[in-house]
């Protein structure tokens, strides 16, 4: 492609992007037409061979394939491996603007949809399935606490592009705000779809641990998930999808 930028400027680009809190790096086509379907200011994308990520973008994604074609510049096959070793075939990495999120907003808004707040998650992977999820469902936005970004390329990776499609942002704990406060925890109330309040701030303990003492003093209610007898828990995002079907359920 002529008048494209030399490879170690872009290679550049992606490395700084990576480290930079105002950018993300998305990995693979599925992640790149998710952002671009939900507003994504993309800035550059990368790829060893333009031509078959043109081709399936017209296959899979109509509705954003020009617009890929249009920004999509060529990298060396060892140089896109290097900087994206696990971006799915065929490789391609874009760099995109995050989003300005404005917790009093995402807490304001009117809809009965709820929030997800997960309080420490430790698996990266986890907390990005938690935002497709969250994405797929509905739901108003994403709070987490933590020393995790959720921002991280390896959710940004879990969640396949689908920050954009809500408010996804990090705080210190659950905000105050006049939204019903719900933790699952596995001696609240058995878990039915009727009584799930609207606009609720949905809680869920990290993956080892659960809640802590704290967030469960404070909230309005617990509910626990039916499982069979002898299963312990289940996994993170498991979780917080079945919540949010129930109260997808309820409103049916």
């Amino acid at each position: 492609m002529s008048g494209a930028p030399p490879e170690h400027a872009l290679a550049a680009r992606v490395r700084a992007a990576r480290r930079d809190p105002s950018l993300a790096v998305l990995e693979g086509l599925h992640a790149l037409k998710h952002a671009l379907r939900f507003g994504a200011r993309v800035d550059a994308v990368l790829a060893p061979d333009p031509a078959a990520v043109a081709a399936l973008a017209r296959a899979v994604a109509p509705d954003v394939a020009e617009r890929i074609e249009a920004l999509v510049q060529p990298v060396h096959p060892a140089l896109a491996s290097e900087l994206a070793p696990r971006a799915p075939d065929p490789a391609v990495l874009a760099i995109a603007r995050r989003p300005a999120v404005g917790l009093e907003r995402v807490l304001a808004d009117p809809r009965s949809a709820p929030i997800v707040f997960l309080e420490d998650p430790r698996s990266l992977g986890n907390l990005g399935a938690c935002v497709r999820v969250a994405a797929a469902a509905g739901a108003a936005g994403l709070l987490s606490t933590g020393s995790h970004d959720p921002w991280h390329p390896d959710v940004l990776r879990g969640a396949a592009g689908l920050h954009y499609a809500l408010p996804v942002m990090r705080t210190d704990g659950p905000p105050p705000c006049d939204r019903p406060l719900l933790a699952l925890d596995p001696g609240g109330e058995p878990l039915r779809p009727a009584v799930l309040p609207p606009r609720a701030l949905l809680a869920f303990g990290g993956e080892r641990h659960g809640l802590g003492a704290a967030l469960l003093a404070a909230a309005d209610a617990r509910v626990a998930l039916p499982m069979r007898a002898g299963v312990s828990s289940l996994n993170l995002a498991t979780s917080v999808a079945a919540v949010l079907y129930a109260w997808r359920l309820r409103d049916a």
